[in-house]
């Protein structure tokens, strides 16, 4: 039989007091666990559990124990509990397992470091993203498979569709709503197959390549110095890897971050500078051809994460949390797990899109119809030439607005006619990666983060967007710059 984990005296000390307040505490419902997991609970300062002795006439009892155990300690009491079954649990595995004699847990604790220390991980992150992002989301799914897809509707698919509606459909304006410029088919259908989903799916296949691995905590242990910076811990970098898929998914994710001040600035920053697969997928196929172009993208972007993540971290009230993971251990990556994760990935994902890029052709179906998108366009242009960029692009940030993908599938479109010069499509670029949150990802942030502060951190975006975009057009006239 195991023995009970014995926590620091301190700790013990208090949760014998707690223990002994919850007998007394008839104001509390029932429960299945004991009063010792529950006095744990209240240490840790369990948010559902601490709302729920909220209105106890032992309160201001709870609150005494919990600080009167943490002014004894030199780390959080949630730490000294942690570190406490870790090494418990350390003890139990020492009892019942025995190690062979091998070179194998040497090489594995080599690999380990390599991954995190910042003199060889960096080196090795550089490596997966020229490889892993660049070569093969970049030019094979941006490049090489949306070229493929692409083609097969301009030349297949969309003239017949166009034929047909034009044959059974006599009213031409029932016929944009399906085909056409605009139709659910030729333009919703069409981005969400041909451009959107190559590159979402070589992300989640080069994804799920890395978590099976063992190697995405790795990453978060190597970055967390840098996160810091930021207002962060490592444990943030996982919705932020999330968010270069799909930042509606990577802000429900910031669920797991300790503090609301973390959760804060992250869906922060997923919402201003984090692109999602969609959009730095195709932006690496335009600019793939010219990579002085993708560097000046690529540069400003983590320039803007990292500058507003700092300051924002400086006026957000809070205390940085302490960051610990458990770590698995590297392994090579199994294929069966790889390609069920990318298939459940994509699957979701495809259900996703859809259905919203098909209502986001109708949106655009009724906005012709009634004027409203011409209006709309028409408030945008004289931004859009100020960013020196032709009114041509206007369209492309509203797309951007019912979905990001949708946006950088338009980007693609645009760039597809030649109207956009290098310079044009780098600011372009730069102000939609910056641009307002998609539909979704504004109906998740309120969900988080309610609707105030999720309005000013739209308000705050939208002329950030379009600032950074002038800027950089600026910078770029008066340096010379031509791509």
């Amino acid at each position: 039989m195991l023995s009970p984990v014995v926590y620091p005296p301190t700790i013990e000390i208090a949760i014998a007091h707690i223990e002994s307040l919850l007998l007394k505490d008839n104001s509390l419902p029932s429960y299945t666990l004991s009063h010792r997991s529950l006095a744990l609970l209240i240490l840790q300062r369990d948010p559902q559990f601490l709302e729920t002795i909220k209105t106890s006439p032992y309160r201001e009892e709870y609150d005494l124990a919990i600080m009167e155990a943490q002014v004894s300690l030199d780390v959080p009491i949630s730490r000294a509990i942690a570190i406490t079954r870790q090494e418990k649990a350390g003890n139990i595995e020492k009892e019942v397992l025995t190690e062979s004699a091998s070179d194998t847990s040497d090489l594995a604790e080599k690999l380990h470091q390599i991954t995190v220390n910042p003199i060889t991980g960096f080196p090795l992150l550089l490596i997966i993203l020229y490889f892993g992002v660049y070569k093969f989301v970049g030019e094979f799914g941006a490049g090489t498979l949306v070229d493929l897809i692409e083609g097969g509707f301009e030349t297949y698919i969309n003239p017949r569709v166009d034929a047909f509606v034009a044959a059974v459909i006599p009213l031409e304006i029932f016929q944009d709503l399906l085909a056409n410029d605009y139709g659910i088919i030729t333009l919703g259908v069409r981005y969400a197959i041909a451009i959107v989903l190559p590159v979402v799916g070589t992300y989640f296949l080069m994804f799920s390549l890395l978590e099976d691995s063992g190697y995405l905590p790795r990453l978060s242990l190597m970055l967390d110095q840098l996160f810091k910076i930021i207002g962060l811990s490592g444990r943030a970098v996982i919705p932020m890897v999330l968010g270069l898929g799909c930042d509606t998914m990577a802000t429900v994710v910031t669920r797991t971050l300790e503090t609301r001040r973390e959760r804060m600035i992250t869906i922060f920053l997923l919402a201003l500078a984090v692109p999602c697969a969609a959009q730095w997928g195709v932006i690496l196929g335009l600019l793939s051809m010219k990579p002085t172009a993708l560097l000046i993208w690529g540069g400003f972007i983590l320039s803007v994460f990292l500058i507003v993540g700092a300051l924002t971290s400086r006026i957000i009230p809070g205390n940085r949390s302490e960051f610990y993971m458990e770590v698995p251990p590297l392994r090579i990556p199994k294929l069966q797990n790889i390609l069920i994760k990318t298939y459940l990935r994509m699957k979701g994902y495809f259900w996703e899109i859809v259905p919203l890029f098909i209502w986001v052709s109708v949106f655009i179906w009724i906005g012709h119809l009634t004027g409203v998108f011409n209006w709309l366009v028409g408030l945008l242009e004289p931004i859009t030439l100020a960013l020196g960029l032709p009114r041509e692009v206007a369209p492309i940030f509203l797309y951007g607005f019912f979905r990001r993908d949708y946006g950088a599938a338009g980007l693609f479109d645009l760039t597809q006619t030649g109207i956009l010069t290098g310079n044009q499509l780098v600011v372009t670029a730069i102000v939609l990666t910056l641009f307002l949150p998609c539909v979704a990802q504004f109906q998740v942030m309120v969900k988080e983060q309610g609707l105030k502060i999720t309005l000013i951190m739209v308000a705050l975006i939208i002329p950030f967007a379009f600032t950074m975009g002038y800027g950089a057009n600026f910078l770029l006239d008066l340096v010379g710059v031509n791509f």
